[in-house]
């Protein structure tokens, strides 16, 4: 079993920055490909980054650029720094975990941060 933690989440204003960090109990973190994904209100879950156990990542075109996944395996925790904040980031940051899944069905999800970038 897996727990994770997401905080960080807040308000900025856009053209602003916010790092989200993902804490995750269980002594295999490094073995679990690492994943952000968000909620904007009255939109469904959608998938922006992950970060695999070897640290190849990936981007969903939306957040390309501006936003940076990583992890640090001592810490168990993985982090999502977010630049050039639109209003259209507002949403729910949830953090997942999947070791035998896809990271798209992951296998645990945290409870989610609230990020709200305002115009």
């Amino acid at each position: 079993q897996v727990q994770l933690v997401e905080s960080g989440g807040g308000l900025v204003q856009a053209g602003g920055s916010l790092r989200l960090s993902c804490a995750a109990s269980g002594r295999t973190f490094r073995t679990y490909t690492m994943g952000w994904f968000r909620q904007a209100p009255g939109k469904e879950r959608e998938f922006a980054t992950f970060i695999s156990w070897t640290g190849s990542t990936y981007y969903a075109d939306s957040v390309k650029g501006r936003f940076t996944i990583s992890r640090d395996n001592a810490k168990n925790t993985v982090y999502l720094q977010m630049t050039s904040l639109k209003p259209e980031d507002t949403a729910v940051y949830y953090c997942a975990a999947a070791y035998s899944s896809s990271i798209l069905t992951p296998d645990y999800w945290g409870q989610g941060t609230q990020v709200t970038v305002s115009s």
